[in-house]
């Protein structure tokens, strides 16, 4: 099977939302309104085939200058076990080091997937320095608080593993 990745765009939301939805009634994934995919659109990558079928996406979050974040990363059911969600993460993770990131965190469930690419678990914000965190505790942003291990979002949590990839030590 032939996957192409390409940017997400506006037609893809309601497909990728109707994805995420079965994932997230089982906690796999955390469910967000329509208006949050549409202003995330940019982030998104798209893996798709032949027939342009939207085979699994992923995004990447910015969070600071040297750390970033991949979130909704996911494969259609009938595509799971063929390389896709690789291909995808792999994608972002070019993506970020494009971009000039050093570090990416995800929260998973799938940690033997992310280990495979690299990722191991995050026991603590060592790669920040203080003065980073402390800019970072003004973000609005949850996904940064879940990064940061706030308490204020435990409850909120799905109870996923945190887990970190250094760029520099991957190329």
């Amino acid at each position: 099977m032939d996957i192409r990745i390409r940017p997400a765009r506006t037609p893809d939301v309601p497909i990728i939302r109707s994805m995420v939805q079965p994932l997230a009634t089982e906690r796999v994934l955390l469910d967000k309104d329509k208006v949050a995919y549409y202003e995330a659109v940019q982030e998104f990558l798209v893996a798709e085939n032949d027939d342009d079928e939207i085979l699994g996406f992923g995004a990447l979050h910015v969070m600071w200058e040297h750390l970033a974040e991949v979130r909704t990363l996911a494969t259609a059911d009938e595509h799971q076990g063929r390389g896709v969600g690789g291909v995808v993460l792999n994608a972002l993770l070019e993506k970020a080091a494009a971009l000039g990131v050093q570090h990416v965190f995800c929260l998973t469930f799938e940690t033997s997937f992310f280990q495979r690419h690299g990722f191991e678990i995050m026991e603590d914000q060592t790669v920040l320095d203080p003065d980073v965190f402390n800019q970072l505790l003004r973000s609005t942003d949850e996904g940064v608080a879940e990064f940061l291990d706030l308490a204020r979002v435990k409850p909120n949590t799905l109870g996923n593993t945190r887990m970190i990839i250094d760029l520099d030590n991957r190329r």
